[in-house]
C-alpha cells in the first residue's frame, strides 16, 4: 500500500462552521486520506472531530501546531489530533505568510486544500497555496463568510462539488 494522500482543511480558529466541517470531515474519513489542520479550535476542531468519529477510516488526524521552542500554546492540539506535529513557528493570522509561520508546512504537506470560512490566518494559507500551486477550493454556503479569494479559486456551495474537486485533485474516484 502506498502513501495515503493528505487533505488539508483550513478555516476559522474560532467559529466551528459545523454545517460545513462535520459532513466534510466524515466524508473525507471514508476516502482513504489523512486529514491535516492547524490543530486548534474552530473549524480545525470541528472537522477533526467528525473525521475521528468514523471508526473504519484508514487515515489519521494530523495537526501542525504553532509554538515557541516546540511548546504549543494553550488549546493546542485539540483532543481529536492523533498526530501532533510540534513546531517552533509562532506566527499566524496576518503574519501567516512569514517564514516563521506553520502555514507553510500546512500548505506544502497537503495534496489538496479545502478552504472554509475564516479570517486572516485562513487568508494567508490561501495566499501560500496559490504561491505553491496547490489544488485549492473553497466551501461555503454564505460566500461573504470566506476570506477575500482571488477570482481563479473555485468556490463550492455543496458537498457534492467539493467531493468532485477532491476526487479530481487526488486522481481518485470519490465515494458519493
Amino acid at each position: 500500500m502506498g502513501r495515503l494522500p493528505i487533505v488539508a482543511v483550513i478555516g476559522s480558529g474560532v467559529d466551528e462552521h459545523d454545517d460545513l466541517a462535520r459532513p466534510l470531515g466524515r466524508w473525507l474519513a471514508g476516502q482513504g486520506v489523512h486529514l491535516l489542520t492547524g490543530g486548534g479550535s474552530g473549524v480545525m476542531e470541528s472537522v477533526s472531530r467528525a473525521f475521528h468519529s468514523v471508526s473504519d477510516r484508514h487515515g489519521f488526524v494530523i495537526g501542525v501546531l504553532p509554538g515557541e521552542a516546540g511548546r504549543p500554546p494553550e488549546g493546542y492540539p485539540n483532543p481529536w489530533v492523533e498526530i501532533p506535529i510540534a513546531t517552533h513557528l509562532p506566527f499566524s493570522g496576518e503574519q501567516g505568510t512569514e517564514v516563521r509561520s506553520r502555514n507553510h508546512i500546512n500548505v506544502l504537506s497537503a495534496d489538496a486544500i479545502i478552504v472554509l470560512p475564516g479570517g486572516a490566518g485562513t487568508a494567508s494559507e490561501v495566499h501560500l497555496a496559490i504561491e505553491y500551486q496547490k489544488p485549492l477550493a473553497a466551501f461555503a454556503t454564505e460566500l461573504g463568510d470566506l476570506p477575500k479569494l482571488p477570482p481563479d479559486v473555485s468556490v463550492y456551495q455543496s458537498l457534492d462539488e467539493v467531493k468532485a474537486f477532491v476526487s479530481a485533485s487526488l486522481g481518485t474516484r470519490a465515494k458519493l
